[in-house]
């Protein structure tokens, strides 16, 4: 397959080496005019914004990626395998599990527990840990430190369901798993397929055992922290 992809309308070049990935498009659009210096629309297939522009003279490239495993997976293969993409750094929302994570902590996912039957095309003889690349984590680490946050860091659930019932929550709850979200598992896996590099961090937007929640413009325009770590990180 060569370029453009089904899903994307970007040309060779268009993306730069490290692309910052959101669920939502808006989110990937409030980005781009914020944070990112002379940001060009490169991708609108489907409504799936992808810009890129520079942050402090770095080339960055920010784009949707969709809801859930199958949408992450799409996307982040197609990046990797035809745009020359090297890091992709999944910035989304996610619902706290832990007791100690609270509204708008942020999450490190050094790891990605999953319920999907994603990594079942790769015929594997056992179960494969999907983790982060531990470059990209040590860099959003130290950046968020700099920034005055204290991250929290291990394991998330990636779910196929957003709609996970309370009691499945706190069983994955007592195996220490920090939140819920429902892409990283998918990028961890495609990134290891191809020898890439990949790190999901998380805002924490709505506790499900406990009924606290972020509104969606919320979700959409106020997860800045999350935002500024990453960006460091793509330096």
């Amino acid at each position: 397959m060569c370029v453009p992809t089904p899903h994307n309308e970007a040309r060779k070049g268009d993306f730069a080496s490290t692309v910052l990935m959101p669920g939502d498009p808006l989110r990937a659009q409030f980005i781009a005019k914020n944070f990112l210096d002379n940001a060009r629309l490169v991708n609108n297939v489907r409504g799936v914004q992808g810009y890129t522009g520079a942050y402090k003279g770095t080339p960055v490239s920010v784009m949707a990626s969709g809801m859930g495993m199958p949408s992450m997976g799409i996307y982040s293969y197609e990046l990797f395998h035809f745009y020359e993409v090297e890091n992709i750094i999944r910035i989304g929302s996610a619902g706290a599990v832990g007791p100690e994570l609270h509204l708008r902590d942020i999450v490190l996912a050094m790891g990605s527990c999953t319920n999907s039957n994603f990594a079942a095309q790769y015929r594997l003889p056992g179960i494969f840990a999907p983790t982060a690349s531990f470059s990209l984590l040590q860099k959003a680490h130290a950046a968020a430190r700099r920034a005055g946050v204290t991250p929290y860091v291990g394991n998330v659930l990636c779910s196929d369901n957003f709609y996970d019932d309370a009691d499945s929550l706190a069983d994955w709850k007592k195996m220490g798993v920090l939140a819920v979200e429902m892409e990283s598992a998918a990028l961890y896996y495609t990134a290891a397929r191809t020898g890439k590099n990949a790190l999901c961090i998380c805002t924490i937007s709505d506790c499900p055992l406990t009924g606290e929640q972020c509104t969606a413009g919320e979700r959409e325009k106020t997860f800045t922290q999350m935002m500024e770590i990453a960006l460091e990180t793509a330096l």
